[in-house]
Parts: structure tokens; sequence; C-alpha cells
């Protein structure tokens, strides 16, 4: 008898154990495939929902790097489970033609605030330019022109990007052909460019966005100032928010967001939880961003700075992954 009891209590000290175990780790056995655009900046968010993700107990997979359009792709043919990348207005084209809510969902708001615009330099701004459709204009445009070819160039986005469709779309739309050109490459290497010119006296004119370094080394109200655009307008007739601080930026004022497979957030309640509550500062990631441009730009580096943003947000990290075991039972 006594036997008998003590081997029912060892199975039920068992059971619970094992329960317990189940509830700090939902996703044991699970292998999670991110999918990411293969831009540095970008990873330091990545990493810290891939970290929640292992607290949690699920496998992830070596993340594929692919450009957004691709990135989203994937994700609706199921070659991939998630990403931390995707812009909720920026990127909508491509979350609608990788299947949209049929087959994918968009989860929690990463990252608030976003922005992205057109802007020159201070001197340039005070002495008039102020809005996009002043380089309709050939002799305003020529104050830009870097190659001598009369034309302002514009310091663009990458093919493959969002940004690329907004930019294409309101060259034409505001009659900006004739006198603009949209120089496209690698980003930082035309960016590069861009903060020497503008070191060196010159007059510039690029694309950016929030949060990213440009706005640490070229800053917004001191170096340079962002343009204002004749009117909203977006590509396929699309509206959105686009007024900053009184100022139409021709973009829509954004947030980052997870997007997963309908599939996956069904199988994994855990993971769909956290992806809905984790929310990084925009400063945060500006802050990293900066860092990275200085240099501190290896895999280790971004390891420590995901590291260190966790312990000094300790509290609101936790209280992530509490709610997602919570949904998980």
């Amino acid at each position: 008898m006594f036997r008998k009891t003590a081997l029912a209590a060892l199975a039920a000290s068992t059971m619970l154990a094992g329960s317990a175990f189940a509830s700090e780790q939902p996703g044991e056995g699970v292998t999670v495939r991110p999918v990411i655009q293969p831009t540095v900046e970008e990873f330091f968010q990545a990493r810290i929902v891939f970290q929640a993700l292992r607290d949690l107990g699920y496998d992830v997979a070596e993340p594929e790097e692919v450009l957004a359009q691709t990135m989203h792709l994937a994700l609706g043919t199921g070659d991939a489970d998630f990403t931390t990348a995707s812009w909720n207005k920026l990127h909508d084209n491509f979350f609608q033609e990788s299947g949209g809510d049929d087959v994918l969902e968009k989860v929690g708001h990463l990252i608030d605030g976003a922005l992205q615009g057109y802007l020159v330099n201070k001197a340039a701004y005070d002495a008039g330019v102020t809005n996009l459709g002043d380089l309709k204009d050939p002799e305003v445009a020529a104050r830009f022109d870097a190659d001598g070819d009369g034309k302002a160039d514009l310091a663009g986005c990458v093919p493959g990007w969002g940004c690329e469709r907004v930019i294409e779309h309101q060259l034409s739309e505001f009659g900006l052909r004739d006198t603009v050109n949209h120089n496209q490459g690698e980003y930082n290497a035309i960016i590069a460019d861009t903060i020497a010119r503008d070191a060196g006296g010159e007059n510039v004119l690029y694309y950016t966005w929030t949060p990213y370094w440009v706005s640490g080394a070229l800053v917004p109200g001191k170096d340079v100032e962002f343009l204002a655009v004749p009117y909203s307008s977006l590509p396929g007739g699309a509206t959105a928010e686009t007024t900053f601080d009184g100022k139409d930026l021709g973009f829509a004022v954004d947030s980052i967001r997870i997007v997963a497979t309908d599939e996956f957030l069904a199988a994994n309640p855990a993971a769909a939880k956290l992806f809905e509550v984790a929310q990084i500062g925009i400063n945060d990631v500006s802050i990293q961003n900066k860092k990275v441009a200085d240099g501190e730009d290896s895999s280790d580096d971004i390891d420590r700075h995901v590291a260190e943003w966790i312990d000094a947000n300790r509290a609101a990290y936790d209280g992530w992954l509490d709610t997602a075991r919570a949904a998980a039972k």
C-alpha cells in the first residue's frame, strides 16, 4: 500500500513538474522561421523578439534575409513564419499581394511613430527650397546637381523597398521627371556620399526614414530640414495620414509591425501573444542604430546591444513573457 501511494505521489509530482515546465516553456519543440531584411539597423529589434521567443522555449532558426517585397512573399507562400520588419502603411501593398488577411496577420505595433521623407540641407531650406515641388524649376533643381547634368540628384530608395514605389509615383505625380534624378543602389553608400557632400558645403537632397542613424548624423532642424510635398498623393490612390508637426511629408506616418502566418499564430498562442504585446521605443532603436553607424556593427555588438536593452527594460520584457505564457495555458 505504501509503495503504491509513494509511486502515485511520485507520478503526480512528475506530472506537476512537467506541467510547470510546459507552462514556462510553451514553445518547447517548435522551430520558428523568421524572415527579415538584410539591413543591419533592423537586426536589433528583430533579435530582441528572437530572444523572447527563445525564453519561451522556441528554437529560432537562422533568419532568411531578403528585401521587403520578397520577405512578404515568403510569408504568403509559407516559406517563413513571421517578420519583425513590416511597415504598416508602406508595405501594405506587399502584404496584400502576398495573400493579405486570408493567410497573414499584422500583429501588435512593435515600433510606433516611424517617419519618412525628403530632406535638404538647412542652408538650402532657409534660402527658400521648402517644398519638393520647388524642384520643378530647373534653376532650383540645378542647385542640387552632383554629377553635372543640370538635374537635382536625389539620394533615394533601394529597389525592392516600399519607399521606391512612393518616390517613383511622386516624381511623376509632381512633374519632376525632367528635373530630378532618383539615384538608387546600396543606400548606405549613397547616403555616405550625401553626408560627405554636406560636410563639404554642397547642397544635398535625400530620402530617409526614422528610426535610422542618418538623422543622428544630419539632424533635422539643425543640419537639415524635411521638405513638404505639394499635396498628399500615394501609389494606387491610397490614403493615409502623411502630416507630421503641421507639414505634409508625403509618406504615411507609420508603425513597424510583426506579420505572421495565420497557421503559425493559430498553432502557437504564446508566440501570438508575444507578438501582440512586444513594443520597443523608437528612440531606443535610433540610439542603437547610431552605435552601429559609429562602428559597433558586428553580430556580437548587436547581441550585446540586445542584452543591454533587455536588462534596462527588464520589467517590461518579463511582462511580455508572463503574458505570453498565460495565453498558452
